[in-house]
């Protein structure tokens, strides 16, 4: 992996997790793990997710993927999810239908 970024939180990340944990799922920051890694991994009926949050409220520009972001993506051989909101986490577990 490429050299490690500083960690900063989504503006929306606070309320996300939150709202999941609210909602029964587990969840573990993983922002500070670096190189790419997604901001939060989510446990739900023994399956885990991992999701890259994006905060809508930021420009365009600011709201893609960084470089390390895109490397990772190309090189794990797992799902990462993007999201914007706690709906939508909720709705990729399958703890909601959209």
């Amino acid at each position: 992996m490429a050299g490690r970024r500083a960690a900063r939180t989504d503006g929306n990340q606070a309320e996300i997790v939150e709202e999941l944990r609210r909602c029964g799922l587990s969840v573990f920051p993983t922002h500070t793990v670096g190189d790419g890694f997604p901001d939060i991994t989510v446990g739900w009926k023994g399956v885990n997710y991992l999701f890259e949050i994006k905060d809508p409220k930021q420009p365009t520009s600011k709201q893609k993927l960084t470089p390390d972001e895109e490397k990772l993506r190309r090189e794990w051989r797992g799902t990462i999810f993007t999201i914007t909101t706690a709906e939508e986490a909720l709705a990729t577990v399958g703890a909601i239908s959209r």
